[in-house]
């Protein structure tokens, strides 16, 4: 019973909801030396994996320089300070790996109505 509650003190409560097809931008803890700032990567959420519990992780993929750049970012990390979603995406499928292909045009997806 011990180690089911030490896990639950792990996790996060200020998760926003997103999903796959999102465009969010993560705020990672980047500490340089005994100096700590806050890094921010936006992008494609392009997969969710493990659920809900401690082990969530999600992959964010954007284009840098013309070159693909995927982050694979533990859901309930101390590292991340703050995730924020810029843009609702409708997507048909829960892993969408078929936009590293598309590497030549932005893929494009249809919003959600509010």
């Amino acid at each position: 019973m011990k180690i089911v509650t030490a896990k639950q003190a792990y996790l996060k409560t200020s998760i926003p909801d997103f999903s796959v097809g999102d465009t969010v931008k993560v705020h990672q803890k980047i500490k340089e030396g005994d100096k700590e700032r806050i890094q921010i990567f936006e992008g494609l959420v392009i997969a969710r994996k493990g659920g809900s519990g401690i082990s969530a992780t999600f992959m964010v993929r954007k284009i840098a320089s013309g070159v693909g750049v995927e982050r694979i970012y533990p859901l309930h990390s101390p590292n991340i300070a703050k995730i924020e979603v810029s843009k609702k995406g409708i997507v048909k499928q829960a892993k969408i790996y078929y936009v590293r292909k598309k590497a030549d045009s932005q893929p494009r997806f249809r919003k959600k109505k509010r």
